[in-house]
């Protein structure tokens, strides 16, 4: 069976999260080797300080157009330039829903595109947020078509702001359906080591959390 910390994103997204909150899940990913943090933008460059001198390679992911994905392409590009300059190694995206749900997939399709020309020009990974919960079949398989087409690393199930998070079944579906050069990550309500180790069994690479220390110590 897998180690779940190697799978961790450890994640503090909350609005209210001081530097001293930062500093901690910081502190907690080096102890437990988790595989990334997942912080605010505004927070890439004091985490990067943060984790200078630490000894294992903890990827620095941030966060873009989130939580609702509804900004302009322009934005989000300016908000991806500016997060990989300051040094973040990981992009997670929220897709364009709204356009989504009007069926302007190549709008969608390009402007997944144009965020991961941009990751990759950084050796960065991007990972496509898709708010499964928002998403019928029909809708699950083409959100994983366009993203397949775009040449994202990952889709990622949800932002944890919807009504539903993460569920095995879906984690199912995608990996049934993306080829197998994309990785998923499941995200959204997973908050104890049975519920990590089901979606990890179910075809995940990553875990998205806030609980990553109760995972990983209750195991």
């Amino acid at each position: 069976m897998p180690e779940p910390s190697s799978y961790i994103d450890h994640t503090l997204l909350t609005p209210v999260a001081s530097e001293t909150d930062i500093r901690k899940i910081c502190e907690e990913a080096w102890i437990h080797q988790f595989k990334a943090v997942c912080i605010a933008p505004t927070y890439v460059p004091y985490v990067v300080e943060m984790l200078e001198f630490c000894p294992i390679k903890i990827e620095i992911a941030t966060v873009i157009g989130f939580p609702f994905g509804y900004s302009s392409t322009e934005a989000k590009v300016a908000e991806t330039q500016k997060a990989l300059e300051a040094g973040a190694t990981e992009l997670d995206v929220v897709m364009n829903i709204s356009r989504f749900k009007s069926m302007a997939y190549d709008s969608v399709r390009e402007e997944l595109q144009i965020l991961t020309n941009i990751a990759h020009q950084f050796s960065a990974t991007l990972k496509a947020i898709i708010e499964t919960a928002y998403l019928d079949s029909f809708e699950l398989y083409t959100a994983c078509e366009i993203c397949a087409e775009a040449n994202v690393d990952f889709v990622k199930t949800s932002t944890g702001f919807a009504p539903k998070g993460a569920e095995v079944e879906i984690v199912k579906k995608l990996r049934a359906i993306l080829p197998s050069n994309i990785r998923i990550k499941a995200s959204g309500g997973i908050r104890t080591y049975d519920q990590a180790m089901s979606m990890i069994e179910a075809g995940a690479d990553r875990i998205g959390t806030s609980a990553g220390v109760a995972i990983v110590t209750n195991a």
